[in-house]
């Protein structure tokens, strides 16, 4: 948690209380919340629901491009000789 905690304060996201062990976000640290939290409800959930549903999203463009990525990831995987 201590790294965790030093991080977000060096990236500015909070500060720490004086003379206590409480932090408190700033301006720019909401903001960053803002972005990310947003950006996960109206853009990745419904993405991420569509490209994985099974029933009527075969001939979606965003489930070609998923599965395009998905594809290139799986070769470059073999070519690296990575690990699953």
């Amino acid at each position: 948690m201590t790294y965790q905690l030093r991080r977000l304060r060096l990236h500015g996201v909070i500060v720490r209380q004086p003379r206590s062990h409480r932090y408190l976000l700033t301006d720019f640290g909401l903001r960053v919340t803002l972005f990310f939290t947003r950006t996960y409800a109206r853009l990745l959930r419904p993405g991420l629901a569509h490209v994985t549903a099974e029933i009527d999203t075969a001939n979606s463009p965003l489930r070609h491009a998923f599965n395009q990525v998905e594809s290139i990831l799986t070769q470059w995987i073999a070519r690296e000789k990575l690990a699953a």
